[in-house]
């Protein structure tokens, strides 16, 4: 994940949950956006 760049890593949160990708999954994008302090950019979108 700590290779992915913002952009894309926002990217796949949204397509793992509109593919209803297993919860764990976009837990662990989840917590990948909070630790770079990304969490604005959900929020906003």
């Amino acid at each position: 994940m700590r290779k992915l760049s913002d952009e894309l890593l926002i990217e796949s949160y949204y397509k793992a949950t509109e593919m209803k990708l297993s919860e764990d999954f976009i837990e662990l994008i989840e917590s990948e956006i909070k630790r770079r302090s990304l969490n604005h950019v959900l929020t906003l979108s």
